[in-house]
């Protein structure tokens, strides 16, 4: 089979890739340029998709003996994830621009040029894992639980998932991973994995929102709207934060306030109680599902967040809206969150949250 390996320059692709060529595959690597603006050296854990890890990752494909490319997405990459991530927080929302990478750049630009070019499959070092199902290729957890990616995938199609690879979705532990790029002289070996948002490699988000949109500065509101103090840009906070908020009245009962909603268009920030943070459903119009529509009823789990844990639901489709009822609350859940929806291991597609719900707000 004919492989497009995606290689971020880090452990986990580099892997993936020699992988690939044990596995008998006719492997070609890539690396994707999704900034004209790139920093030449990484600086830590932050950020990615730099020209180090590039030069990074075609080292390791020099010593597989692979051929090796670097594409230009940044266009596509600017336009689609990038000035999503800030109008959704214009909008008061929060986005996760990982889900939107994979969704509109390496399982859409990528994979469309791949099978253009003649490739069978794009391989990436996500750890998931693809299994044969009664009706095609399922999309399920990886073995090793705390660095499982099967959340940032669950924007795939079926169609997408038919022409996936990964790797690595059989192992036991990222450290097994790291001793096997060592045992195979690969640079990237030790390399610190990227924590950051790989467009804002300094982590200050906010002074990005600032100099792209603007910041609307307003009052600090409780649920009942008496004004507790004020700040100098909504648009920066998120559902479920607590630091950054300049409070000049301390509360009844002397506990600490969260942001409970954004209101951009008025400037305003509610705050409430950790128990008001709560929610016991969530609902959006904006999903996709790995296979019918009616698949998505049999989901038995949610999960909001990258490395939540996922809690038991029931799922039904209304009037185009995909309603997620949990058994149990889950705290600040924003706007603009991806959940993705699960039946045991099995991935079965993602709602984009739009509003939540709770019995102690009714």
């Amino acid at each position: 089979m004919k492989v497009l390996v995606a290689m971020s320059g880090g452990v986990d692709s580099s892997v993936a890739a020699a992988r690939a060529v044990e596995a008998g595959h006719e492997v070609v690597g890539v690396h994707l340029a999704l900034s004209r603006h790139r920093a030449t050296l990484r600086e830590g854990s932050r950020g990615c998709c730099t020209v180090e890890d590039a030069m990074d990752a075609r080292r390791v494909a020099d010593r597989l003996g692979i051929p090796f490319y670097v594409w230009d997405f940044s266009e596509r990459f600017a336009s689609t994830v990038v000035q999503d991530f800030v109008d959704e927080y214009a909008a008061g929302r929060t986005p996760n621009p990982c889900l939107r990478c994979n969704e509109e750049i390496k399982f859409a630009a990528l994979l469309d040029r791949a099978l253009a070019l003649g490739f069978d499959a794009v391989a990436t070092g996500h750890y998931a894992s693809v299994l044969d199902g009664p009706d095609g290729p399922e999309l399920h957890r990886a073995a090793a639980g705390p660095k499982d990616q099967s959340y940032v995938l669950g924007v795939l199609t079926a169609a997408q998932l038919g022409h996936a690879m990964f790797p690595l979705g059989a192992d036991a532990s990222k450290e097994a991973v790291r001793a096997e790029a060592l045992a195979r002289g690969f640079v990237t070996a030790a390399k610190p994995d990227s924590y950051d948002i790989c467009f804002i490699p300094d982590g200050d988000t906010r002074g990005y929102l600032a100099d792209r949109i603007g910041l609307t500065a307003g009052e600090i509101v409780d649920a009942e709207g008496a004004v507790l103090g004020r700040h100098d840009g909504a648009e920066a906070f998120t559902v479920g934060q607590r630091r950054g908020l300049d409070i000049r009245v301390p509360a009844a009962d002397g506990r600490p306030r969260f942001v409970l909603e954004v209101r951009p268009t008025n400037g305003q920030v509610v705050v409430g109680s950790r128990e008001a943070l709560r929610v016991d459903g969530l609902a959006g119009a904006r999903w996709s599902a790995l296979g019918p529509a009616a698949l998505l009823a049999e989901a038995t789990e949610v999960q909001v967040r990258a490395h939540a844990r996922s809690v038991a639901c029931r799922v039904r489709l209304d009037s185009g809206e995909v309603v997620v009822e949990l058994d149990e609350p889950i705290e600040g859940v924003a706007p603009g969150q991806s959940a993705v929806l699960y039946a045991g291991t099995r991935v079965l597609g993602q709602v984009t949250v739009d509003r939540t719900f709770s019995a102690a707000r009714v």
